[in-house]
């Protein structure tokens, strides 16, 4: 069974067209880097997943079953800001992300609970390399090290599903580097579906399975903003340390083999 599927979705705002005749089929486990120009509805399409927004029309399915109307713990998100509370330390982050899971049934932690919920806080602030830093505030934090606790939160939800809007845009390219190693560490250990938001061409190529490219397949010169965008392009990958990623998407489609994503 697929882990998600898309079928003829479309979004508008105001009548405006975004997306339209979106298709897609996603296995359990796959890592989707989405690429495009800027405006063509990523974010948007990230949002949908989330059920942050609902469609103009189509549908989305998770597992078979038509997407909730609203968020739930199984689609976890992480975005370029570091979305992170700012008044808690770093465990104390990542407990309130268990207290929000557990909500409205028991609400907050005490006891046994509370233990069993910073044992798994250990065990992931040990993961993402952050154990050192348990208890200083997000001020205190390197950007890096904020965007690995906002990885963390969205993780202590065990989604199915990760949602990432260019959540490195923001970093130096070293630090960036590692965050690319620790996501792939991730990613490999917990077995999850990912979607990712980026514009940069290398990183869609280095970190994932497959690439999707957004664009306009139709264009008319009198109404530019007569059509929506679509995946245009659906390109299975395979890593290779050692080979120099394309720049450009062009560069991408021609060393990869090609899926016409919209026949």
């Amino acid at each position: 069974m697929s882990a998600l599927d898309v079928r003829n979705l479309g979004m508008a705002y105001g009548g405006t067209p975004i997306l339209e005749r979106v298709n897609l089929s996603v296995a359990p486990g796959d890592f989707c880097t989405i690429v495009g120009a800027s405006g063509c509805g990523k974010s948007t399409f990230l949002r949908l997943l989330l059920s942050q927004e609902r469609p103009t029309r189509g549908q989305i399915l998770l597992d078979g079953e038509n997407l909730p109307p609203e968020p739930t713990p199984d689609r976890g998100i992480v975005f370029q800001r570091y979305s992170v509370f700012p008044h808690l330390s770093v465990e104390d982050n990542l407990i309130l992300c268990a207290e929000f899971a557990a909500a409205p049934l028991t609400g907050r932690f005490f006891g046994a609970k509370r233990r069993a919920a910073r044992a798994t806080v250990d065990s992931l602030l040990e993961q993402i390399g952050l154990a050192h830093a348990r208890k200083r505030c997000p001020a205190q934090l390197s950007g890096g090290m904020q965007q690995r606790l906002a990885i963390a939160q969205a993780l202590m939800m065990k989604p199915k599903v990760l949602l990432l809007d260019e959540p490195f845009g923001a970093l130096d390219p070293g630090i960036r580097a590692d965050m690319h190693e620790l996501l792939l560490k991730l990613w490999d250990e917990m077995k999850m579906t990912v979607f990712m938001v980026t514009h940069d061409i290398g990183e869609a190529f280095k970190l994932g399975t497959r690439v999707l490219v957004f664009d306009k397949i139709r264009h008319d010169p009198h109404d530019p903003s007569a059509y929506g965008a679509t995946i245009t392009y659906d390109l299975p990958l395979e890593r290779k340390r050692h080979v120099q990623p394309p720049e450009t998407i062009n560069e991408l489609i021609a060393t990869s083999e090609e899926i016409p994503a919209h026949a």
